[in-house]
């Protein structure tokens, strides 16, 4: 929950810091307490993580605890990509916060530049009339209320001058901290991309780790054969509760069905009124049914068919519309969602690194349900996509038009 806390929020702060900087006064751009918040919020997030590291070192090489050091290694995963989402949101704060501070030093330079000119002006018309003190002017009172008005009017004039220097000086003091705010933003900031580098070269390291012992366990038949028999019996659970779920919910008539679209691009419809669930790939690297698996490794028995050329950034879509009738971790699936559409109709799609959506959800026809990856069982960045109908796993192939084999 803490992930998708963090997923839902940070998409609306650093919106909210473009429309600061680019619509609103300068002044309202970014606060520090907004960039002291996200430094709160990766002191959380590195505590987590380190956590997770210290369960994962408690496991080491023990074959028996293989998934789940798995399921650590994707959570671990989960963790520094957070990591990474907030120190983006950081160096967007300073961004703002720079542009704003050097908006401002140029306001407080125009603003003593003033200051100097009418301290200058004040220094001059002091020498010019020097040969006339404030006690010749007092001397010259002609009454008591001719003296006192004469001496207001030296301390006014005494009290401007002295205006006129302290405002000369606060300006400049002022000058001085928006200066040196500017040089610690611009220091910390440079400090945050090159943590944001190595946030990167570690979650590349940590996926790299993660495939591996996928393969690991999917080569290592003989050792790893308890882990393999659970994936396998967990897929067919996991159909069996799709399959109930879906009978469910059309026992109670709900009227969350339909093919309502939040604007699909035609090139991505296929038939039967499916959409492709991603716009990034067409690629098609493992396909449904029977297959001959490179090296050993993965089901011969695919219940679904693999889309690659997706990365760890594509978008997962939703094929129709429907109710979300499942969104969780499995130690096969990964991080994976499944939208009923009626009638004992369904559609899986599973091992992404983040989800955004909740069961029980309503969700359009292309509405985002989350973003690929390789959680899992998976040995590499790609989404695993089935459709179910009539309680049956069918082929998706025979409604995705257009696709490349690449098997």
């Amino acid at each position: 929950m803490r992930g998708a806390l963090i997923r839902r929020v940070l998409p609306v702060f650093l919106a909210a810091l473009l429309c600061a900087q680019f619509l609103l006064p300068a002044a309202e751009a970014v606060t520090q307490d907004e960039i002291d918040d996200l430094k709160q919020q990766q002191t959380e997030l590195n505590s987590e993580k380190n956590d997770i590291k210290k369960r994962l070192d408690a496991i080491g090489d023990d074959k028996a605890a293989a998934l789940e050091k798995k399921r650590l290694l994707d959570e671990e995963c989960a963790v520094i990509q957070d990591e990474i989402d907030v120190y983006d949101a950081q160096i967007a704060a300073y961004d703002a916060q720079i542009t704003q501070t050097e908006q401002e030093i140029a306001e407080t330079e125009e603003k003593e530049k003033a200051q100097y000119e009418l301290f200058c002006k004040r220094a001059r018309a002091t020498e010019e009339s020097g040969r006339t003190s404030y006690w010749e002017i007092i001397f010259k009172a002609t009454s008591v209320t001719d003296l006192l008005s004469r001496i207001d009017f030296v301390n006014e004039i005494m009290d401007y001058d002295r205006r006129v220097i302290q405002d000369l000086k606060d300006t400049r003091s002022e000058l001085e901290e928006k200066k040196s705010t500017l040089e610690e933003a611009k220091a910390e900031q440079a400090a945050a991309r090159e943590t944001l580098v190595e946030r990167k070269a570690e979650l590349d390291e940590r996926r790299s780790e993660a495939d591996a012992l996928v393969k690991e366990i999917q080569s290592q038949e003989g050792e790893y054969q308890d882990a393999l028999d659970s994936i396998e019996a967990e897929e067919e659970a996991i159909q069996a509760m799709i399959v109930k779920k879906s009978e469910e919910m059309a026992a109670q008539g709900n009227p969350n069905t339909g093919n309502a679209t939040t604007g699909v691009v035609t090139s991505w419809m296929g038939a039967g009124g499916y959409m492709w669930p991603e716009k990034a790939s067409k690629k098609i690297t493992s396909p449904f049914g029977k297959r001959s698996s490179p090296g050993g490794i993965g089901s011969t028995n695919h219940k679904g068919v693999d889309i690659g050329g997706v990365g760890y950034t594509t978008q997962v879509l939703a094929s129709k519309a429907g109710t979300v009738i499942v969104s969780q971790y499995s130690n096969s699936y990964g991080n994976y969602v499944v939208v009923s559409h009626g009638s004992g109709n369904t559609t899986l799609y599973a091992h992404m690194s983040s989800r955004s959506v909740s069961a029980g959800q309503y969700v359009q026809q292309g509405q985002v349900l989350g973003i690929t990856g390789s959680t899992g069982n998976s040995t590499g960045p790609h989404l695993h996509f089935e459709i179910t109908e009539g309680g049956v796993r069918v082929n998706p192939l025979n409604y995705l038009t257009g696709y490349v084999a690449a098997w």
